[in-house]
């Protein structure tokens, strides 16, 4: 690692931030009360790894003044490492099956929906190969036995997709979609419906969709009028 500043950051934030990272940019710098991961001229960049919940007033108090870039990773491919209970050794190592995909980002982008279409705002979704930690705690993370995620690590970036303003959102949508329930999107797109209705929900809230009446029970959209 480069003099980057990563004090007491996780492994695949520090990471991140390395790649990112061009000549002459600043790290860690103060603005309007919130540090920020980078400073690039003008161009404020944040490296969310967690929930963007956490960062919804940071960002919407930056963007009243400042552009800003939130980077954001989606594991492509990830290898699952258990730890020994002390950290100090590798129980197994499996690849997971699961393969992530871009519109996973709609999953954290419920918390701000209407930021998509914010001439401030910019956002690059990181598709990489991930090693994700897990240790075990008695008692704990019930949901997977008790083994919790300790750290995530950066193997390799494989891809990104930068989107920069509501126009480009469109290109997540087939381009034959026409007029279309969240069924249709999760059946078109293979998405899970759940994760269907939060990007259906954030694009309509972007004005990138609009609602246009039902059909059945069922919300019928369209893409909206440029």
């Amino acid at each position: 690692m480069s003099k980057i500043g990563t004090l007491n950051e996780k492994a695949l934030h520090a990471s991140l931030k390395e790649w990112v990272a061009q000549p002459g940019d600043q790290f860690e710098v103060k603005v309007d009360g919130f540090f920020i991961d980078i400073v690039q001229g003008d161009l404020l960049i944040e490296i969310q790894t967690g929930s963007f919940a956490s960062i919804k007033a940071k960002l919407k108090k930056l963007l009243r003044s400042h552009r800003v870039h939130l980077v954001y990773p989606v594991a492509r491919e990830k290898w699952i490492v258990k730890l020994a209970p002390d950290g100090s050794s590798q129980i197994s190592t499996r690849k997971s099956p699961k393969r992530g995909r871009v519109e996973e980002l709609f999953g954290e982008m419920v918390s701000f929906p209407q930021l998509l279409a914010h001439p401030n705002f910019s956002i690059e979704v990181v598709l990489t190969k991930e090693e994700e930690l897990r240790q075990f705690h008695k008692n704990k993370n019930w949901r997977r036995k008790g083994w919790g995620i300790v750290e995530r690590r950066l193997l390799e970036v494989v891809d990104q997709v930068v989107f920069d303003n509501p126009a480009d959102w469109l290109s997540l949508l087939p381009k034959d979609m026409g007029e279309f329930t969240v069924k249709d999107m999760s059946k078109k797109m293979g998405l899970r419906k759940r994760l269907a209705q939060k990007m259906a929900y954030c694009l309509r809230k972007a004005d990138v969709i609009d609602l246009i009446g039902k059909e059945g029970h069922a919300n019928l959209y369209k893409v909206a009028d440029t």
